[in-house]
Parts: C-alpha cells; sequence; structure tokens
C-alpha cells in the first residue's frame, strides 16, 4: 500500500512530539541539554570533551544520540510501537557520571526508568508526573538529600528499587503503604532509623521486602506474616530485637530469610521446619538459643544455611543435609554438642562448611572422605579426636583445611599432596604423630602451615622449599630432629617461621639469610650448635629467638639490639662483644679479646684446606705446561723399548727377594693389563706362570733410567713392612724392567673414591679423624705461623699473575715464618732446620723447595 503523504507527516509530527516531550525544546541538545558535545576542530575522535555540568560517559553508551535520529533509535530507549513513544529508559551499569536531568519528567509515558550501577549524585528530580511507571530503579548510585516523598504517588508501581544510595537519614514514609501493586521493595543501605510501619505489611501482593543495612529497631514485626506471597526477607544489619513468632510458618512461599546481625533473642520455633521451600536461611550473629530444630535436616531444597555467632546448644539434627543441594553451612561459634553431622555433603555440593568453636565430639565422620567439592573446611576448637580418613586430606578444591584445637591423632596422610589448591592448613594443639610426609612440597599455592604442639618426629622434610608462596610456618612444640633443611630459603616469601621446641641439630643455616621478607625467627629450645651466621643481620626481623641452644661465639651485634639478652639467654658458649656491653648488666659472659689455646676444628679445617688448596693449584699450573712436552716424549720412548728388545733378546736377571718368576714371561705384558703410566715408563699388571700377579714397570730410555737403577739397587736391600718389595731388575739392550710386588689395593685416589655396598669406604667420619689426628700435630702456641703460611698461600692464588710471588720468593717466605731455623753465623753458610713439633707447616716449606728445584725454567707460582 503506498503511504499518502498526510499519513507521512502525521506520524513524523508524533516523532518531533515524542523528542520534545523526551528531550525538551530545541535549545537542549538531545538528552535535554545534560548530554552535550564540545565542537573542537581539532579534536580527532567526536565526543571527546563534554560541557562542565553535563553527563560523563566514559563508554560512549550515549553515543548514539543524536538529534536527527528519533529517540526510539537511541542506545538504552525503547518506544511504544503504535504511538511512537518512549516507554523506557534503560541505563543501567554504564558508568555514568553526573545529575539526573530533570528534563527527564518531561517522558510521561515511561514504564521503566533503570538508571542502576551508575554514579549519579545529587538529589532525585521530581518524577511523580510518571503515573504509568511500574518499574522504578536507581539503586548502587550516590543520590543524596531527602528520600523522595513523592515515590508514594506512583500507585503504578510494581518494583521500587533505591537501595545503597546516600540519603538522609530519616524514617520510611508511610505512604509507600499506597504503592498496592509492588512485588518488590528493595531499599537496603538507605539510613531509614525507626519501625517499619504497619502500612507497608498492606501490601499484599508483595515478594521481595528488603530493608537490610539501615538502622530500623523495634520487635521484629509478626504482621510480616500476613504477606503470604512473600518469598524473600531481608532484614539483616538493622537493630531488631524480640523473638521470630511461630506464625512466620505460614509463609508457605518462603524461599530466602535472612535476620543476621541484629539483637535477636530466643529458641526458635519448631514450626520453622514446615517452611518446605527454603533455599537460605541465614541467623548468624544474633542471641538465639536453645535447639535447631530437627525438621531443618529434612529440608530438600536448602542451599545455604548460616547461624554463626549465636548460643544455640544442643545436638544439630544429624540428618541435615542428607536430602537437600547444600552447598554452605557455617554454624561456628555456638555450642553444639554430640556427633558431628555425618551428611552434610551427601548432596556432593558441599563447598563451604564451617564448624569451628563448638563442642562437637566423637571421631570426624569418614563420609567427608567424598566431598571433594569442597573449599573451605574448618572444624577447628572442638573436642573431636581419633584418625583423620586418608581421603580428607586429600581435597582437589580446598583452599582452607582447618583441624586445629582438637584431640586428632594419627598421621598426616600423603594424600595431602591432593589438595594443590590449598592456601591455608592449620593442624595445631591436636595429638598428630609420624613424619611431614615430603608430599607437602606438592603444595605449591600454601601460604600458612601451622603444625605446633603436636607429636611429630623425623626430620623436616626438604620438600617444603618447593612451596614457594609460604609466608607463615609453624612447626615449634614437636620432637622434629635432624638439621634445618638449607632449602628453606627458596621460600623466599616467609614471614614468620617458629622452629621452637623441638630436637634439631646442626647449624644454623646461612642460606636463611636470603628470606629477604622474614620478620620473626623463633629456634628457641633445640640443639642447635655452632655461630650464628652473621648475615642473619640483614634481614629485617622484628622478633629473634635462638635461646635454650648450644650456640658459640660472639652475638651478631645486629640481632643483640634487636632482641636483647633473653634471645640468646640458655647457649652457654654465646657472649658479647666488650664494645656493645656499655655496662649494662647481662648474663651472658663478654667475649675474649684474645684468642684462646682450645679452638673450634672447624677454624683449622679451614686453614689445612687453604694450604692444600694453595699447593694444588701450584702443582696443576706444573701439570699443565709440563704436558706437551710429556705427549711429544711418550713416542720416542716407546721406540726406544722396542728398539732395545730387537738388539738383545735374551734378558738379564738381577733378584732382590725369592721369586717364581721366568724372564721370558717379559714377553706376554699387554696393554689390556696396563695399570698406569708416568714420567719414567709404564707399569703392567702381570699373572706368573708359577706364583701370583707382580707389577712390571718398563723404564724409558735416558739419564732417567740410570738415576732410576742407583735408587732401585738400595730400595731392593731395604726390608720394611711399609715399603713396596722390589722382586727383581732385568735389562734387555736399551729396554729396562723393574718388578714390584703387586697391590691390590688400587691408589691413594681410587681410596678416596671406594666404595662398599653403595657407602664411601673413606667417609667423611673417618676423613675427619684424620684431620683430627694432624691437626693435634700443629701447635696451638704457632697460630701466627700458621697465619703467615696461609698469606702465602692467598698470594700464591690471587687473580692478577703479575702480582703472585716467584718459587724462590714462595720458598724465602715460608723459610721465613719457620720459627725453628738455626743460623751459623757465617756470611755464606748455609741454613740448617730442625724439626719440634711443627711438621705441618715444615712440610709444605719442605715440598716447596722440592718443587723449586725440579722447575727451574719456570719464574712464577703460576
Amino acid at each position: 500500500m503506498i503511504q499518502s503523504n498526510a499519513e507521512k507527516d502525521r506520524k513524523d509530527q508524533e516523532q518531533q512530539n515524542c523528542k520534545a516531550i523526551c528531550f525538551g525544546p530545541p535549545d537542549f541538545d538531545l538528552i535535554c541539554d545534560s548530554y552535550q558535545k564540545v565542537k573542537n576542530p581539532t579534536a580527532q575522535k567526536p565526543g571527546s570533551m563534554y560541557k562542565p555540568g553535563v553527563l560523563k560517559d566514559p563508554l560512549n553508551t550515549l553515543q548514539s544520540w543524536k538529534d536527527s535520529e528519533s529517540p526510539c533509535n537511541f542506545s538504552g530507549i525503547s518506544c511504544d510501537p503504535n504511538t511512537h513513544q518512549v516507554t523506557g529508559i534503560s541505563l543501567a551499569n554504564q558508568s555514568l557520571e553526573g545529575n539526573i536531568p530533570s528534563q527527564l519528567a518531561n517522558c510521561t509515558s515511561l514504564r521503566v526508568l533503570d538508571l542502576s550501577g551508575n554514579s549519579f549524585i545529587g538529589p532525585l528530580p521530581d518524577f511523580s508526573s510518571f503515573e504509568q511507571l511500574q518499574i522504578l530503579d536507581i539503586s548502587e548510585n550516590y543520590i543524596s538529600g531527602d528520600f523522595p516523598s513523592w515515590v508514594g504517588k506512583l500507585s503504578g508501581l510494581t518494583s521500587l528499587s533505591l537501595a545503597e544510595n546516600d540519603f538522609n537519614e530519616g524514617g520510611i514514609p508511610e505512604s509507600l503503604g499506597n504503592l498496592k501493586n509492588l512485588t518488590l521493595i528493595y531499599m537496603a543501605n538507605c539510613n531509614f532509623s525507626g519501625e517499619i510501619p504497619s502500612s507497608i505489611f498492606e501490601l499484599s501482593l508483595l515478594e521481595t521486602l528488603d530493608f537490610s543495612k539501615n538502622k530500623l529497631s523495634g520487635m521484629f514485626p509478626k504482621a510480616i506474616t500476613n504477606l503470604r506471597y512473600l518469598k524473600k526477607i531481608e532484614l539483616y544489619s538493622n537493630n531488631l530485637t524480640g523473638k521470630i513468632p511461630p506464625e512466620l510458618a505460614n509463609l508457605t512461599r518462603l524461599r530466602e530469610f535472612d535476620i543476621s546481625h541484629n539483637q535477636m533473642t530466643g529458641d526458635l520455633p519448631v514450626e520453622i521446619g514446615n517452611l518446605t521451600e527454603l533455599v537460605v536461611f541465614q541467623l548468624y550473629e544474633n542471641h538465639f538459643s536453645g535447639e535447631i530444630p530437627k525438621g531443618l535436616g529434612d529440608l530438600q531444597h536448602l542451599v545455604g544455611f548460616s547461624v554463626y555467632r549465636n548460643g544455640f546448644t544442643g545436638e544439630f539434627p544429624q540428618n541435615f543435609g542428607r536430602y537437600s543441594p547444600l552447598n554452605s553451612i557455617d554454624i561456628s561459634e555456638n555450642q553444639f554438642s554430640g556427633a558431628f553431622p555425618k551428611f552434610l555433603c551427601e548432596g556432593k555440593k558441599l563447598q563451604f562448611l564451617l564448624a569451628l568453636d563448638n563442642n562437637f565430639s566423637g571421631e570426624f565422620p569418614d563420609s567427608f572422605s567424598e566431598c571433594k567439592t569442597l573449599e573451605r573446611f574448618r572444624v577447628s576448637q572442638n573436642r573431636l579426636f581419633g584418625e583423620i580418613a586418608d581421603g580428607i586430606w586429600g581435597l582437589p578444591n580446598a583452599k582452607i583445611i582447618d583441624f586445629a584445637d582438637n584431640g586428632f591423632n594419627g598421621r598426616i596422610s600423603s594424600e595431602i599432596e591432593i589438595s594443590i589448591s590449598l592456601n591455608q592448613l592449620f593442624l595445631q594443639n591436636n595429638k598428630f604423630s609420624g613424619e611431614l610426609p615430603s608430599e607437602l612440597g606438592a603444595l605449591t599455592q600454601l601460604q600458612k602451615l601451622s603444625a605446633s604442639n603436636n607429636s611429630l618426629s623425623g626430620k623436616i622434610p626438604w620438600q617444603i622449599g618447593k612451596m614457594n608462596q609460604l609466608s607463615s610456618l609453624h612447626l615449634e612444640g614437636n620432637s622434629l630432629a635432624g638439621e634445618i633443611p638449607s632449602e628453606l630459603s627458596k621460600c623466599t616469601r616467609l614471614v614468620d617461621l617458629d622452629l621452637a621446641g623441638n630436637s634439631l641439630t646442626g647449624n644454623i643455616p646461612e642460606s636463611l639469610s636470603l628470606l629477604s621478607s622474614l620478620n620473626s625467627l623463633n629456634l628457641s629450645q633445640n640443639r642447635l650448635f655452632g655461630f650464628i651466621p652473621e648475615n642473619l643481620q640483614t634481614l629485617k626481623l622484628s622478633s629473634i629467638d635462638f635461646s635454650k641452644n648450644q650456640l658459640s661465639g660472639s652475638i651478631p651485634s645486629e640481632l643483640l639490639m634487636i632482641a636483647g639478652d633473653q634471645a640468646f639467654l640458655g647457649n652457654k658458649g654465646l657472649c658479647i662483644d666488650q664494645k656493645l656491653q656499655n655496662g649494662r648488666s647481662s648474663e651472658i659472659v663478654i667475649c675474649s679479646p684474645k684468642p684462646k689455646h682450645k679452638q673450634i676444628i672447624g677454624d683449622h679445617l679451614t686453614l689445612v684446606c687453604i694450604i692444600l688448596l694453595a699447593l694444588t693449584l701450584v702443582l696443576a699450573g706444573l701439570g699443565l705446561v709440563s704436558y706437551k712436552s710429556f705427549k711429544v716424549e711418550e713416542s720416542s720412548k716407546e721406540n726406544d723399548l722396542e728398539r732395545g728388545s730387537r738388539k738383545d733378546p735374551n734378558w738379564k736377571l738381577e733378584s732382590f727377594h725369592q721369586t717364581e718368576l721366568e724372564a721370558e714371561e717379559l714377553n706376554n705384558l699387554e696393554e689390556e693389563n696396563l695399570i698406569g703410566s708416568g714420567g719414567t715408563g709404564k707399569v703392567y699388571r702381570l699373572d706368573l706362570k708359577n706364583g701370583g700377579p707382580v707389577a712390571v714397570k718398563q723404564l724409558w730410555k735416558g739419564n732417567e733410567v740410570k738415576v732410576m737403577m742407583a735408587e732401585m739397587e738400595i730400595l731392593g736391600k731395604i726390608r720394611h713392612r711399609n715399603v713396596l718389595k722390589l722382586y727383581a731388575c732385568l735389562t734387555r739392550g736399551e729396554a729396562n724392567c723393574l718388578v714390584f710386588e703387586f697391590m691390590a689395593n688400587g691408589n691413594l685416589s681410587q681410596a678416596l673414591r671406594r666404595e662398599i655396598k653403595g657407602q664411601p669406604e673413606l667417609d667423611w667420619n673417618r676423613r675427619k679423624d684424620i684431620v683430627e689426628l694432624l691437626d693435634r700435630r700443629v701447635s696451638l702456641h704457632n697460630e701466627d705461623e700458621m697465619m703467615k703460611v696461609l698469606k702465602v698461600a692467598l698470594l700464591c692464588t690471587t687473580k692478577l699473575p703479575s702480582v703472585r710471588p716467584t718459587m724462590r720468593e714462595v720458598v724465602k717466605m715460608l723459610i721465613d715464618v719457620d720459627p725453628c731455623i738455626v743460623t751459623t753465623g757465617e756470611k755464606n753458610s748455609e741454613l740448617q732446620t730442625s724439626y719440634i713439633h711443627e711438621e705441618a707447616v715444615q712440610g709444605a716449606a719442605q715440598q716447596m723447595r722440592k718443587l723449586l728445584k725440579a722447575t727451574r725454567n719456570f719464574d712464577s707460582c703460576n
């Protein structure tokens, strides 16, 4: 059908009328001059600036509001399809800021006005002209001034939401009782005071009544039970008093009931158990008493139940949760007694179970092993006992597990590793025993672990170092033994560490200084020994306790200033630097200014190790320089042996000990029996036909052979149990062989590394005994000389080769520190030495002299 011009003109006029009605005369740009763009020729984006006092629209929600368009095309605007008049404005949660324009009152056809969840300020304009308005929602803004009295004139309202604003304190207007069509009142946090007017209870169609978070007072209104359509009552956080009337059971449609945080008293009426549609029931922080009606345990729709901080007593209904999809229950801080209810997680949907601070007794039900939905699990401060089932330890979604302050015993199950979401684990003040499971290391999200005052034993597992989110670790008051694991230093977020009252041994790990966030450290009442690490002073500690251990040495000054003497008492070996005494009285002795004769073995071990290190570096340098020439000569020496054997086929034998050796057996030397190779020849193992194994050394050709032959002539005459036997010497042309006793136990390097049944034969305890034996040979009266030797070693190992001393200078320095060198007094007389009891120092000097003679071509220590 072709539309006539008259009809078209009529509709256009209706649109203009609609725009004029809702947005005012043309001098108001769109939303009654409250939304205007500033024309800026330099701006690249439209709507980037606005005039002062207009709405701020950071989300550009109103970008589509253009004067040339019909308002029915605007974002958030709805119109009547026939009249084209604006019937709805819905701009919820758009971050709009500013005053609500009073020109909106021109939109008299509005049925819905929803400006909730924005940042509107100032008083509400008078919208009493909205005679057709059904839904008014301006909740969660910053509206101020008196509560608008004109609201009682909007008789068509079915839903009224002005909650969460900044109205002046005052009473609930009686005129709200005129809104007979209301099904919802949402007036939370509107600064109401006084009693709820009786007219409110005449709103017979009301389904939701919410006056929560106000300052309402007076008795809980019995008249509320007249509102038979009520599904939701929210009166929490007020000052209501009195008891819950039994008539509340008449509200058979009631699904949510919350009167928490009031001043209510008395017992719960048994009739409440008849509210079969209940989904949420909350009475926390009141003064209720008596028992929970058993009928509540038979509800089939209950999801949330919270009655904490009341005075309820008696047994909790044992069927509670058996027939309902319970998700959350908090019955903490009451006086419930008897067995713990075992069906709370029957619906397999329970996430929050809080029952702390009651008088529940008996064993904890094993049925909770299947409750893998739990996120917060707290049953502390009861009288529960017995072992906890393995499955209860493994809760993959749990953020908190709290068994503290009960009488639980048994072990902490290794299934704790399943609880990978755990943030807090509280086990203190029970009777748990056994070792801490290494599986705790799997809890990488754990922030707090408290297992103090139990009967735990064994070592602290090093896997705790994997808990990189750990901020608090309390293991005090147990029977833990062994050393403090150094891996604890990997818990870099640790703020509070308490290991007091155990049987821990060993040194305090220096790596604890890496815990840069550590604020409190308690290692008291253990068996720790050794020094207190100086680097602990770098931490920002405010609380320290190292008392009642076996620590020794000087107390670091910074730690002493922080904690005082009390933190270090009970350690007989500890002392205070004389400079820190300052005339104050102290139970801790003052450190001696001079070193004592008796020193700790660790000092000598350190000194010996440094000297050995210096000698090792010197020998390594010499070996590196001579390696190349050795490789060049090796091949020529082997050729010499072969040529020697070809010149004279018969061996000449000279025996020193009786042996079954036949000279021709030397022809059986094979490379697969090679034992070793050195500067004078190769050594082979040879199994004799008529005897046991012997060691045969083929000598290289040269002056070394002549020298060695002379030495062997002497060695062949020696008879001593600690000297290797030389059986015979054989020559053939230029080939020379020495036959020695075969030693099956290997050399020193092998002895240091040999293992028996997987364990080192020469373990650290035996090595320590050897060092102590050597250490006793060093006179305690010659520590100055030892320190001088140490300085020589440090000079030889300095980083810059140019500043290292020559070998001659090293020998001279060692001779200078020798306290037992006697000079004849003649100008060119030689030095002669006598050894008394400092063989260790003189031995080092003697070795250096020998090295000098063998290395005349090398001029420096490097």
